[in-house]
């Protein structure tokens, strides 16, 4: 199916309808940003080569820019699949990593088959990307829920000549799971692509914070916290506006534990 280009009124009615979607939320989390909002993490499963996505990718950018939902810090991920790279187009943001994530999602979740676009909101919640009432509700409830505090010092050259940012975070509460992976993003702020062939030939596409390196760095458990300087891929130097996010999540890829972003540069 061919879609038509968001314009700017359609980008102005799909910004006054989030804010209107937005109720107050009544965090109870004890991991707070700097400006006391919990942090939620929004995880879009999109492609350049899947026609349905642009609208997603749209609603993804301006959850990230309006930050609709009041008490919630939305920290917002692209990640591009691999499984439309034969249609046409070939992603230059897609990797089969993120397909994996996808599918173990789908697993755990018992979604019948991996789809585009499909959000995912801390672990727990999934839905059609398009569905800004349904992405706002579930933010609302993810902003609920007890976070693990999450510390990030800004980037630093290491000894190898490489940028390494120090992070840390407390054990895990007794009410918790046993252990939980420690996880690094490294996202482009944003992407721009003229599309030249396949589902969405001819368009410009703009998607932001496009996963690029996403690592399992460590564990934690209930006597055992993290403190670490952990490497990027980033290069020192890089003026390219890079945004890097340090996720605590259950093991086999569960529910979001605790979460925290920085730039690069700041």
């Amino acid at each position: 199916m061919t879609l038509m280009k968001i314009g700017v009124a359609s980008m102005l009615l799909l910004d006054l309808a989030i804010l209107a979607m937005a109720g107050p939320a009544r965090p109870q989390a004890t991991a707070t940003t700097a400006a006391g909002r919990v942090p939620v993490l929004v995880e879009l499963f999109t492609s350049e080569g899947c026609s349905s996505c642009p609208p997603a990718d749209e609603l993804l950018r301006k959850l990230d820019k309006i930050q609709p939902v009041r008490g919630a810090e939305v920290i917002v991920l692209s990640e591009h699949v691999d499984y439309y790279d034969h249609d046409g187009w070939k992603d230059p943001f897609s990797s089969p990593a993120y397909t994996e994530r996808q599918e173990r999602y789908e697993e755990r979740m018992k979604v019948n088959g991996a789809y585009t676009p499909q959000m995912v909101v801390d672990g727990e919640f999934q839905l059609n990307g398009s569905d800004a009432k349904t992405a706002i509700q579930n933010i609302e409830k993810a902003a609920t829920a007890e976070k693990l505090s999450v510390k990030l010092a800004p980037a630093q050259t290491n000894k190898k000549g490489k940028l390494s940012i120090n992070v840390q975070t407390a054990p895990l509460p007794a009410s918790s799971t046993s252990s939980a992976d420690v996880i690094i993003v490294v996202a482009d702020d944003a992407d721009v692509s003229n599309v030249g062939s396949g589902e969405n030939s001819g368009k410009t596409l703009t998607n932001v914070a496009v996963a690029r390196e996403f690592k399992t760095v460590g564990k934690i458990d209930r006597a055992n916290g993290f403190s670490k300087d952990v490497e990027t891929n980033i290069p020192v130097g890089s003026t390219n506006k890079s945004r890097i996010i340090v996720i605590v999540q259950e093991p086999h890829q569960g529910k979001l534990l605790g979460i925290a972003s920085t730039q690069y540069p700041l």
